[in-house]
């Protein structure tokens, strides 16, 4: 990943969000700090439930925790609606602003070959084949030890919080057509107002910082 063209974006993140604390996310400029994250690092997602506070470790997944570490520096992730919650996931990563999502959704990152299993409390990015992460993330809500197989390549575990992970809101189900949750597509065009006036029990993250 190019993280020098990364400096020369001035990321204006607006959390639009229904509950007041994630309505507005202060604009800022944002410089990523050159050369790659701590070979360990934790991170605190203030969420809607509580606090979950993920240990990510560099050895794991190194391209994927790089770009994470793009992502959290430019507070990507403040004012995402964890917006599909099934008994397996609970991902988020769609950022509330569609012109910040259109972005990102550009920098797709190389795969990292799977060291570790994808059990209860694990971190790991969402993808639909070779080469497709890019900014969505889900929380393994149990052990899906069936996506080592197909290479879905965890970056952290959860060390503090675990049983926030249970609360979030799961009342719309999967996406379409397995559920009636948020369709993708509108979510990514539309941005948090389409969730606002479809899906307005979606917990989200308030904020989420490195320690």
């Amino acid at each position: 990943m190019n993280r020098t063209w990364w400096l020369v974006c001035c990321i204006a993140l607006i959390g639009c969000g229904a509950p007041d604390d994630a309505k507005k996310v202060p604009q800022k400029k944002v410089e990523i700090p050159k050369g790659p994250p701590p070979a360990m690092f934790k991170v605190n997602f203030d969420t809607s439930r509580g606090l979950v506070v993920v240990e990510v470790h560099r050895d794991w997944a190194p391209r994927g925790v790089d770009h994470f570490w793009d992502l959290l520096q430019t507070g990507y992730f403040d004012g995402d609606r964890i917006y599909r919650v099934t008994q397996r996931y609970a991902q988020f990563g769609v950022n509330g602003d569609p012109s910040v999502t259109s972005l990102w959704s550009t920098a797709r990152i190389p795969d990292d070959p799977r060291k570790q299993s994808n059990l209860k409390g694990t971190l790991t990015y969402a993808q639909e084949g070779p080469g497709s992460r890019t900014t969505q993330l889900f929380f393994n809500l149990q052990d899906n030890t069936a996506l080592d197989k197909e290479k879905f390549a965890p970056i952290g575990k959860v060390v503090e919080g675990i049983d926030v992970l249970d609360h979030f809101y799961s009342g719309y189900g999967d996406w379409p057509p397995r559920g009636d949750g948020p369709d993708p597509a509108k979510l990514q065009a539309q941005g948090n107002p389409y969730l606002e006036a479809r899906f307005p029990r979606l917990d989200y993250i308030k904020k989420a910082t490195i320690q």
